[in-house]
């Protein structure tokens, strides 16, 4: 049976990671190492407990950065994959309180990478099928001009305490595999969304509050440009890596799903108003509220996803109008999970995005 150490399995990349897994890789055992954080949530795995714990699913609450922790999961586990989405990952909350994303995202990283060296690599095993991928992003290239796309040899400029830190896991993953041949990997994807996003991010805070009849704050003139890709097909991407890819190689996904903020927000008001009609005699469109642009706001981000493409013979499967459809809709049916986020159950989430 494979085992897979899966960190931030309880956030929302995680989650939709794990499901995807047991569901496509039949015979696989899952540890789920999760510090839970205001963002993680165990209620987003109450279905793969209820099928799966205690033979193929266990949970370990416990943080990255503690050594202890992740040294007795690998001694206790022979783990042949270890994929660390465990990251605080939200830009705003970087910008006023970083030290934590510091830990989190670079020490954190370290300690998973020097723990499997010791285990994988001066244990003496025979690491021709262990794999260790680090979740990353796009964002450690910073930012585009209007024309012309990140590949996989773009050189890193991080524009937020949030990037500057994965891009120093970035490295450190790397490094670890020039130095001392640990078969790592890295994806950085382009923006994800879909079921079970925390409600700070654009699209499930722009959803909420639309169905509510709230405010929509948008940052700035709306126009910045980001390259969308629906979770799942992240997720078949990460697997698709995991099995085919090199040890030591990058890659991109994406999409190829260029958006303007604005044109997000409309899109969603007027499902909703065909949806669930109006707020009142009035369209949504007319709660949307241009608010001060953050700090170092970054203008464009656009993927390459050729390599991938090519390499590893993996390609979305969602269209932006399929799954954005898909994501109202689980918002639409979920509501007592984000009302369960919003009542206080989770610390209180910064509203402008």
């Amino acid at each position: 049976m494979l085992t897979v150490l899966v960190t931030g399995g309880c956030g929302f990349i995680g989650c939709n990671f794990i499901k995807f897994l047991l569901k496509n890789r039949k015979g696989t055992r899952v540890i789920n190492l999760d510090k839970l954080t205001y963002a993680g949530n165990p209620a987003n795995l109450s279905d793969v407990v209820r099928e799966y714990a205690p033979s193929q699913y266990q949970f370990i609450k416990g943080d990255i950065a503690d050594k202890g922790v992740v040294q007795r999961i690998l001694r206790e586990s022979d783990v042949d994959w270890v994929i660390n989405f465990a990251a605080e990952s939200h830009v705003d909350r970087s910008i006023t309180a970083p030290a934590e994303f510091l830990n989190t995202n670079i020490l954190g990283t370290f300690t998973l990478l020097d723990t499997a060296r010791e285990f994988w690599l001066d244990g003496g095993s025979d690491v021709t099928s262990k794999r260790f991928l680090q979740v990353s992003t796009d964002e450690v290239y910073g930012s585009l001009e209007s024309t012309g796309f990140f590949t996989e040899t773009t050189p890193y400029s991080p524009s937020s305490p949030y990037s500057a830190s994965k891009a120093a896991s970035d490295h450190l993953v790397h490094a670890y595999h020039r130095t001392y041949g640990l078969p790592t990997i890295t994806t950085h994807s382009s923006n994800n969304y879909g079921p079970y996003q925390f409600p700070e991010k654009l699209i499930p805070l722009i959803i909420n509050n639309a169905i509510k009849g709230e405010k929509l704050p948008v940052y700035g003139d709306g126009k910045n440009i980001r390259d969308w890709l629906y979770v799942e097909d992240n997720c078949s991407a990460i697997l698709a890596t995991l099995e085919r890819g090199l040890p030591g190689e990058r890659y991109n996904v994406g999409a190829n799903c260029e958006k303007q903020n604005i044109e997000i927000v409309t899109m969603i008001c007027d499902y909703l108003d065909q949806k669930v009609g109006l707020i009142g005699s009035r369209p949504r469109r007319t709660l949307i509220e241009f608010v001060p642009d953050r700090p170092g706001h970054d203008r464009r981000y656009a993927i390459d996803a050729s390599k991938i493409t090519h390499e590893i013979h993996w390609k979305p499967s969602v269209s932006f109008e399929t799954g954005i459809a898909k994501t109202i809709e689980w918002y639409l049916n979920n509501r007592a999970w984000t009302e369960d986020i919003e009542t206080g159950r989770y610390r209180k989430f910064d509203r402008d995005i």
